[in-house]
């Protein structure tokens, strides 16, 4: 059969439309493939990625590369090829933070910058809590006793240094500063002081803040409620919403527990926003609007001693102290609990994958649904010791820590 100009056209338009259509879901499947931030970078434990893979053999991913860190809980972040972390090594009397620059596919040790910080082990191991913040060629950080470092990414020479304590007196709570650094615009902010804090993210100086005294444990999230940009941070006794540019409080929301520790990000959706802590104080979402909040519900259903949930088509997901739940985000209301993870930590992907670690180092990866909890992979792959920190996908790779300080990373490339 002859074939015409017009029918080849034809064909030669479909070809492109279909290749196309291919490039433009291949790109879906990388956008944010960095994790540059803690919680990923759009700021909810949310990753755009979703051509990873979890049907793994009987032995677990692929390990790339492992690596020893030292104490801490703080959480990894990647850029530009590159993985940060933290980790406190040394005895107590010689106790030492170190900033970590490795490989991220290799884990080859490109540069650490160490500096003398106590374990400060209260109740608990002590180490390194807040995860490192990387805003194109800086990378930032903050110790639990204050220390701020700005750092060349690429070679960790110090561009400047702070010390929000002993420098900008800020007060330690009683489990020291523990929320990442978050860069907007041309700042710097903190959960440090009454209602956060910011600094010229180029020179240090202090902007703004609310007061010095003791903050809460959580990392400030930006968000827009009621059509005005704000930080949402959850303070030691409030949940508050911030102004960006000037730190002027737009509104607040009592919020606290008898240690006044709230160490879970707020989630916000919409004009509402919810929050939730741990030593059985529970979870609240309230709905802001004119600089006033409603109260939706509160509720014991949900108590996150340190890790975040996530909100997921109307489902809030999160730990329980220390059972892995599904609540409604509409009234708080439980849909399962599954108890086999201990006080674990979780992140999610974009078409609804959980990538979960248990309080003994186990990963485990199901799919987000209100009907059920089904694991669709599980292996045990970090030494079986307390496992607190959130893991995370970057690049078709997981990577996870231990508190001891042990660091896997997994091949899971689609």
């Amino acid at each position: 059969m002859k074939t015409t100009h017009k029918s080849r056209m034809n064909v030669l338009k479909t070809t492109l439309i279909s290749v196309a259509a291919m490039l433009l879901i291949n790109a879906a499947a990388v956008l944010g493939d960095d994790w540059p931030v803690y919680r990923g970078p759009n700021h909810n434990g949310f990753s755009n990625e979703t051509g990873w893979k979890a049907n793994w053999p009987a032995a677990g991913p692929k390990k790339l590369w492992t690596k020893s860190i030292g104490l801490g809980f703080s959480s990894i972040t990647v850029a530009d090829g590159r993985a940060y972390m933290t980790g406190n090594s040394g005895e107590k009397s010689g106790a030492k933070d170190t900033v970590f620059c490795l490989d991220a596919n290799t884990g080859k040790e490109i540069w650490t910058r160490t500096y003398d910080c106590p374990l400060e082990a209260k109740y608990y191991e002590g180490g390194t809590l807040a995860s490192p913040t990387v805003d194109g060629k800086v990378v930032y950080t903050i110790s639990k006793m204050g220390h701020l470092f700005c750092l060349d990414a690429a070679t960790g020479s110090v561009l400047w240094a702070k010390n929000a304590n002993k420098d900008l007196g800020f007060k330690l709570p009683t489990w020291h500063f523990s929320g990442s650094p978050l860069v907007v615009g041309d700042l710097l902010v903190f959960n440090l002081g009454t209602a956060g804090a910011a600094l010229n993210k180029k020179t240090g100086q202090l902007v703004w803040h609310n007061g010095k005294d003791a903050c809460g444990y959580a990392t400030p999230v930006p968000c827009r409620i009621n059509g005005q940009e704000t930080l949402a941070i959850g303070a030691s006794e409030t949940l508050v919403g911030v102004r960006p540019t000037d730190g002027k409080i737009l509104w607040k929301h009592p919020f606290v527990n008898k240690y006044k520790v709230t160490a879970s990000d707020p989630i916000v959706s919409g004009d509402t926003v919810f929050a939730s802590c741990g030593y059985n104080r529970g979870c609240i979402r309230i709905a802001v609007a004119g600089g006033k909040t409603t109260r939706i519900f509160d509720s014991r259903v949900m108590r996150n001693h340190m890790n975040c949930s996530v909100l997921y088509n109307g489902n809030i997901y999160g730990f329980d102290e220390n059972k892995l739940k599904c609540i409604s985000s509409k009234d708080a209301g439980e849909k399962w609990s599954e108890g086999s993870l201990g006080k674990g930590a979780l992140m999610m992907t974009a078409d609804g994958r959980m990538i979960i670690m248990s309080d003994k180092g186990e990963l485990a990866i199901a799919n987000a649904d209100p009907a059920g909890f089904k694991a669709i992979a599980r292996a045990q792959i970090l030494p079986k010791g307390k496992c607190w920190t959130v893991p995370v996908l970057a690049n078709g790779k997981i990577y996870a820590r231990n508190a001891k300080g042990d660091v896997v990373c997994l091949d899971v490339n689609g």
